[in-house]
């Protein structure tokens, strides 16, 4: 069946979004798209050029129905924490001696007194300075101490981002950039739920049919006889 001028602009547009209603619009086909663009769509002869025009483009492209179910796969099974996450790390006296306040190294400690004798010399006051008891080698990665007399054992919260370079295989699927915000930086993830949707459809897990019953729950019944019209050029019966 040879299809119209304006047809086969519809399955040009079509396949530009597979969205029926928007193709139907941007062909210039009146009435409601709702409408118009799925009664289009059911035509043979469009549905047969459809078709024939996605076989054609998947041999240019060598893109197969195989790989993109196996990416929307990835993406729906990748682990989210593999690429960011929100951990609890431990305060600066979970392991400090005897849980006293802990430094990363000997500088950090001179250079917190070097700011207590500047601060004391700038207000006109004797230098209270800060004690080394706890030690050094503060480790910020590490878990809170259970039995921490300052945090009691909950430590604090922080958003922790993997650098994206070094992201697994299996994680790197998710990942969709960073933007720079005035809160920070924010890591753009695929929605995973979308593609565990696709995946389900292109596998016929949803039926998406309705069936019409009549009053008494049964078939409805027909009565008289039904005419099939074709669709003329500008989408109207």
């Amino acid at each position: 069946m040879a299809l119209t001028a304006k047809q086969s602009r519809f399955v040009d547009e079509y396949l530009v979004d597979l969205n029926a209603s928007q193709a139907a619009v941007r062909t210039g086909y009146r009435g409601d798209p709702n409408t118009v663009g799925p009664r289009l769509l059911a035509n043979v002869g469009i549905q047969i050029a459809i078709q024939q025009r996605m076989q054609e483009r998947q041999a240019r492209t060598q893109v197969t129905a195989d790989m993109v179910l196996r990416r929307w796969w990835e993406i729906a099974t990748a682990d989210p924490n593999e690429l960011v996450s929100y951990r609890r790390v431990c305060c600066r006296h979970c392991f400090g001696v005897g849980h006293k306040y802990q430094w990363i190294d000997e500088d950090e400690y001179l250079h917190a007194v070097h700011l207590a004798e500047k601060a004391a010399k700038e207000e006109e006051r004797p230098a209270v300075l800060p004690s080394d008891e706890g030690g050094y080698s503060f480790d910020r990665t590490l878990r809170p101490h259970p039995k921490c007399p300052e945090c009691k054992g909950e430590g604090h919260g922080e958003v922790f981002v993997n650098d994206t370079r070094d992201l697994p295989a299996t994680a790197r699927p998710l990942y969709a950039g960073v933007k720079v915000t005035k809160d920070g930086l924010e890591v753009k993830l695929q929605d995973q739920g979308k593609a565990l949707e696709n995946v389900a459809r292109h596998l016929g897990m949803f039926n998406d049919k309705k069936t019409l019953l009549g009053p008494d729950g049964g078939p409805i019944q027909m009565v008289g006889r039904i005419e099939l019209v074709s669709m003329d050029d500008d989408g109207e019966d």
